[in-house]
């Protein structure tokens, strides 16, 4: 696996990102929109998948982003069950659930998979690299050398 530099660049925070759009689709239409608490819930859980994951990564430490994958998980499988509700409701079609519920089984599995990646790896992240050493100081300058005093003038001669 290649390094990652950016949360957007994770499989599953994109998959996290469509599901939520998705649902928040779902939830602007018809007697969906009317049911304030589902929508206020449903919502919550999708953006709170790929909060969870973008959280995670910013840490820079791979228990924490665990910590935070688990979190995520957590919401993704709230937002499935949630869809449940709202197909039992009447306010999303079968074919609606069925895309929805694939995008939170591809997130949760995307999830998962970057849990497994990171319990196996040896890296513990990025804030524990060890510290640079400290650049050499730059040479300095060798003070010029006094400038002889002026040669003095040479007594005359004696007669």
């Amino acid at each position: 696996m290649g390094t990652i530099l950016r949360f957007e660049d994770l499989f599953a925070w994109q998959k996290a990102r469509e599901l939520a759009r998705v649902v928040f689709g779902y939830t602007t239409h018809g007697s969906f929109a009317r049911d304030a608490r589902l929508v206020g819930q449903i919502r919550a859980s999708s953006e709170s998948g790929m909060s969870n994951i973008t959280e995670g990564f910013e840490r820079g430490g791979t228990a924490e982003f665990r910590h935070f994958l688990s979190i995520a998980k957590s919401s993704v499988g709230e937002v499935s069950s949630q869809l449940y509700t709202a197909l039992d409701r009447g306010y999303i079609t079968q074919a609606e659930f069925q895309v929805a519920q694939d995008l939170a089984t591809d997130a949760l599995n995307l999830i998962g998979g970057l849990d497994r990646y990171l319990l196996s790896c040896e890296f513990r992240g990025v804030k524990f690299r060890p510290p640079k050493p400290p650049r050499p100081p730059k040479p300095t300058r060798r003070p010029k050398p006094p400038k002889p005093p002026p040669p003095r003038p040479h007594p005359p001669p004696d007669p």
